[in-house]
Formats: C-alpha cells, sequence, structure tokens
C-alpha cells in the first residue's frame, strides 16, 4: 500500500513540473504541445501494452476533450502563470459536479453547493485579481481565459474516461480509457504539428525539455499512476494528486520567480479546497 502511494505520489510531481519545464523552452506553444504529446504517445504505446486499441467512435470522442486539453494547457502556460493554469484546470470539478448528473446519471447530494460555491469562488478571484505580467506569463489575462478553458475540456475528459471505463470494469482485453490517452496525444500532434513549422533556431535545450516533458512529465507520469491506483481508494488517489496544483506553484515560484496576486491566490485556495472537499465527500 505505501509502495502504491509512492507511486501515485511521484506521478503527481511528474505532472506538476509541466509548467515550469514549458516556460524553459524558447519554442512556441503549438511546437511544445505537439511534439509533448508525439513523444507521450510513443512512451505510452510501448511502456503500456493493455492501453494499445484502435479507437472506435467512442474512444475518438473522449480523446478529441483529451487532446484539447493538452493544447490548451500548453498554451496558457505561455500566457499566464503555471499556477494560475493548473489551478483553473483544476476547477474542472466544477463541471463534472454541474454536468454528470445528466451525463453520467450520477445524483447530486446536498454537499455538492458549497463544493459548486467554492469552486466558483476561485475562478471568479483568478480573474478580478489577474497577475501583473511577467517575462515568463506576459499575458495572464488571455491566459486565464485558456486556462479556463482547458478546465472545461478536462472535466469532458473525466467524464468521458469514466463514461469508457464503466463498460471495461469487467471487460478483457485492451483498456479504452488508456486508449483514448494514447490517441488523443497523437489528436494534439496532429493539431499541432501544422502550426509548429517552420521551427527556426531552436536549441538543443529546448528539445531535451520536449522530449522530458512527453516521456516523463505525460508518460512516465501515467505508467506510475496507473501502478498505484490499482492498489488505493478514490479517496486516497484524489488526495494525493492534489499535490499537482500545489507544487506547480511551488517549482515556477523557485527557478522563474512567479508569484500569484493576492486575490489569486485564494482563489487558488478556494479551488483546492473545493476539490479536497469533493474527494472527502466520495
Amino acid at each position: 500500500m505505501n509502495g502504491a502511494r509512492l507511486q501515485v505520489a511521484i506521478a503527481a510531481l511528474l505532472f506538476s513540473t509541466g509548467g515550469v519545464a514549458i516556460k524553459l523552452a524558447a519554442l512556441s506553444s503549438w511546437q511544445i504541445a505537439g511534439f509533448r504529446s508525439l513523444v507521450a504517445a510513443a512512451v505510452l504505446w510501448i511502456a503500456l501494452p493493455h492501453w494499445r486499441k484502435l479507437p472506435d467512435r467512442r474512444v475518438l470522442l473522449v480523446s478529441v476533450a483529451y487532446g484539447a486539453t493538452l493544447v490548451l494547457f500548453t498554451v496558457a502556460n505561455t500566457l499566464t502563470t503555471a499556477a494560475a493554469a493548473i489551478f483553473l484546470q483544476s476547477s474542472a470539478s466544477l463541471y463534472v459536479l454541474i454536468a454528470a448528473p445528466r451525463l453520467l446519471a450520477e445524483p447530486r447530494q446536498p454537499s455538492d453547493l458549497p463544493i459548486v460555491l467554492a469552486l466558483i469562488g476561485g475562478v471568479v478571484l483568478f480573474f478580478v485579481g489577474t497577475d501583473t505580467p511577467f517575462a515568463t506569463a506576459p499575458d495572464p489575462g488571455l491566459g486565464n481565459w485558456i486556462g479556463a478553458a482547458s478546465g472545461l475540456t478536462w472535466a469532458a475528459t473525466l467524464m468521458g474516461l469514466r463514461w469508457l471505463g464503466r463498460d471495461s470494469i469487467a471487460a478483457s482485453g485492451p483498456d479504452p480509457t488508456g486508449a483514448a490517452v494514447i490517441t488523443g496525444n497523437l489528436l494534439a500532434f496532429a493539431v499541432c504539428v501544422p502550426l509548429a513549422f517552420p521551427i527556426g533556431q531552436a536549441a538543443v535545450t529546448d528539445w531535451l525539455v520536449v522530449g522530458y516533458l512527453g516521456a516523463f512529465q505525460i508518460g512516465l507520469a501515467y505508467v506510475f499512476m496507473v501502478r498505484g491506483v490499482k492498489h488505493l481508494r478514490t479517496l486516497e488517489f484524489s488526495l494525493i494528486l492534489l499535490l499537482e496544483p500545489v507544487m506547480s506553484a511551488v517549482w515556477t515560484w523557485i527557478v522563474h520567480g512567479e508569484a500569484l496576486s493576492g486575490l489569486a491566490l485564494a482563489g487558488g485556495a478556494l479551488i483546492l479546497a473545493g476539490v479536497g472537499a469533493q474527494a472527502l465527500r466520495q
């Protein structure tokens, strides 16, 4: 059990390095998102054989949402602070709480309301307390809007993976949820690659960053997460993954000197509290 917790914690820490690493590369957001996803798809295809499955219509639908999340999150990180990008993506719980009763026939509970209000308040505070531009966050206003959009697509991804997972619990053979992750990365690459050229004078360090993002921040992180989650309750798994938004803010503060405004920091705290409360309730 402790080994499983450690594996999920490592996955969360690897996920959390996305923002700081994206900001280290001098490539465009399209180049980073596209080539990162290509590397990630290759790593996942090799490391997780049970994820190898030709996508059907349902897998493709979920893959579109996941691929959009990958691209939007990368673009948001090039415009706003990494902390804002990841906290706004974490607001996906808000849309899940609102839409899941209708789309997944999951009943609403009285405890949903305070969680929804906390998440709404957190998102609003990010826009009210828009950060001062940094060299690594030149347009926080636009970046926050794109980060909020990634929260919406991430919510669609989470509900889609749950939808696919329901039919695969008792089934043998390739995992459709894993197939959606690999296909989503391939779709992100396909969308970005036409906008990625010409590449120009990219340094070796830029390609090393892209390789790290694909192989470790996505690829290896999913390998650890898949292995660890099998042995943990949903509560433990969800709470450990809260390391991601917290540590993302820490890494970029240490490396890039990015700091949230007071209102944005309060917004992040509300989102974190809402997500944590949802996990505790489940």
